[in-house]
């Protein structure tokens, strides 16, 4: 079967709990932690419900962002590999072509964005009117104002006896108003109160902007980081922070909304591959995305609203492993950590001088990639040869590539730029690096030096 294939052992509190219910054919409402097996929630069910033989869309998974979408897709088939049920997935961003092409055979389940499912279903392509269930994942996002009206459409398609599931870890009242609207009785699941934070431990810095890089710098030197995502609020401070993070001799990949759909697939697909061991990126990775290397989230930038802080957490810990959440903050800050304090039930604490390990690192790193920050010429960035790599059992703090200095240019960023030459990125069309290239001349920048040294007060100290 799949699901052991994949390794499954118990289902998560959220698969137990909706599974049942799903086969039912009730409609459910469930909100429950990103990272506690919501995916695979909804999808063995789905599997399970569709018979192969008819050569009708019998599922319909809405999710909000492309590489949701790709992930999504991979987990049905992963799980659905020997029950012969033909997945699609489409997205926007590409042509249609390919996607018409698609439906003339059969497909079972149909994984994609709202936009371009209505596009397919308006052009009478893609065949809805038979199609039993219609399911949601990152619902709040999906019914925020710019997709609701897009989502309503879309059940028209539908027959009137679906069944509609919803998965979140968030429900604004937009949900609640859909919910009362177009679902029956749903059943509703919560399972926020035990699973939100549980196993991620939560600090803030308060640090001056001109010291926010030399501030990350220490922490990449302290921390026993197996990989990390680091945020930022803008595309533009998200380039910007990645050129300094190489400069300073770290491996390190972006992403970002403006950049060209295929270096983006190209940095996910390379990231959880292990690849590299840091990414930074904007809001775009928040959504569902499942790195389960990942152990350390810094908000380099400070999230505004309690909704957004909880997704970006949400990369580390996932399914039941342990993982640490850094924010540097400033005085302007202050206000938004009150209020997400607040609206969350929890406290974020000043970082000490000394971060326990036990904490965040894995009890057992075998069971997951884990990259490797030493560069060797010739060899894709973030490898080092396999004996190097057995003899390490726990992640280290990482060190510059070699043949790098923390004011030097060479290695990393550039690296990227030789071996990704004709990779297109960025909003502006830049050549260059491992998702999308940078332009040099920016009015804005981070003034914190470059080296390694001592970091500013709080700053964590190896254990």
């Amino acid at each position: 079967m799949g699901i052991f294939e994949a390794g499954f052992e118990k289902p998560s509190p959220i698969q137990e709990e909706s599974i049942p219910v799903a086969l039912t054919g009730r409609d459910i409402l469930a909100r429950a932690k990103n990272g506690t097996g919501k995916t695979a929630a909804f999808v063995i069910p789905a599997l399970e419900k569709i018979n192969p033989k008819v050569s009708k869309i019998q599922c319909l998974i809405l999710v909000p962002t492309r590489e949701l979408a790709m992930q999504t897709s991979q987990v049905c088939k992963t799980l659905g590999k020997h029950l012969g049920i033909n997945v699609m997935v489409t997205t926007g961003g590409t042509g249609l072509r390919d996607d018409i092409l698609r439906l003339q055979d059969p497909v079972h389940i149909v994984v994609g964005t709202p936009g371009r499912i209505l596009d397919l279903a308006g052009k009478n392509v893609a065949d809805l009117s038979e199609c039993p269930m219609f399911i949601m994942d990152e619902a709040d996002k999906l019914l925020s104002i710019e997709f609701t009206p897009v989502i309503e459409q879309l059940l028209q398609f539908h027959p009137k006896d679906r069944q509609v599931m919803l998965f979140s870890a968030t429900f604004p009242l937009s949900v609640k108003d859909f919910s009362d609207k177009n679902m029956v009785s749903p059943y509703e699941i919560n399972l926020m109160d035990e699973l939100t934070l549980r196993g991620i431990t939560q600090y803030y810095a308060f640090v001056e902007e001109k010291q926010k890089v030399h501030c990350l710098n220490t922490l990449f030197s302290k921390l026993q980081i197996n990989q990390s995502i680091i945020f930022c609020n803008s595309t533009n401070r998200v380039e910007l922070l990645a050129k300094k993070i190489t400069e300073l001799g770290y491996s390190c990949f972006y992403s970002h909304a403006k950049m060209a759909q295929q270096a983006r697939n190209r940095v996910f697909h390379d990231f959880r591959n292990g690849v590299c061991r840091n990414l930074v990126c904007s809001d775009l990775l928040t959504r569902g995305i499942d790195i389960q290397a990942v152990n350390v989230v810094i908000n380099f930038d400070f999230p505004k609203n309690a909704e957004t802080y909880l997704h970006r957490i949400g990369r580390s810990g996932r399914y039941g492993h342990l993982g640490l959440a850094i924010n540097l903050i400033n005085w302007e800050d202050r206000f938004n950590l009150y209020n997400i304090e607040r609206d969350l039930g929890t406290e974020i604490q000043a970082i000490p001088a000394t971060i326990d390990k036990s904490l965040y690192v894995y009890e057992n790193p075998e069971s997951i990639p884990r990259p490797i920050s030493n560069f060797k010429p010739g060899a894709p960035q973030g490898s080092q040869p396999a004996s190097s790599q057995a003899s390490s059992s726990q992640p280290r703090p990482q060190q510059p590539l070699d043949g790098q200095n923390p004011n030097g240019r060479q290695g990393g960023w550039n690296q990227s730029r030789q071996q990704y030459q004709s990779g297109r990125g960025g909003s502006r069309g830049g050549r260059g690096g491992r998702g999308g290239g940078y332009q040099g001349q920016r009015s804005q920048n981070f003034n914190g030096p470059r080296g390694g040294g001592r970091g500013n007060q709080g700053q964590p100290q190896q254990s």
